[in-house]
């Protein structure tokens, strides 16, 4: 199965189209820094809380570079989940010129 792919602009219009934007990275790549619109779910945690993802939207998966986001993007599609992965993940979403913030709003880093 090949993993769809799309880059950070295309990601913006999903997200404005109301896709959720689910950032699969490690707790301390959270904290550094993180997309404002994204919702937090470490990959290892997904298999068991897949239950919390809704399945009437799409998703736009994301890691740091785009191939943890892959896998998972990979293994919920198969679970029929509608998932698309973001190609360079948050390196690329940070290139483009897209927030990336702390928890408390202070600008962040691509950890």
């Amino acid at each position: 199965m090949s993993v769809p792919e799309i880059g950070a602009e295309e990601a913006q219009q999903l997200l404005a189209e109301g896709a959720l934007l689910l950032d699969v990275r490690e707790h301390d790549e959270w904290s550094a820094g993180h997309a404002m619109a994204a919702e937090f779910l470490p990959l290892g945690d997904v298999p068991a809380a897949m239950h919390r993802l809704p399945r009437d939207r799409r998703i736009v998966a994301i890691c740091r570079s785009g191939a943890r986001s892959g896998r998972i993007t990979e293994f919920l599609n198969r679970q029929g989940f509608d998932v698309v992965n973001l190609s360079g993940g948050m390196q690329a979403w940070a290139a483009a010129g897209y927030d990336v913030r702390t928890d408390d709003g202070a600008d962040g880093i691509v950890a």
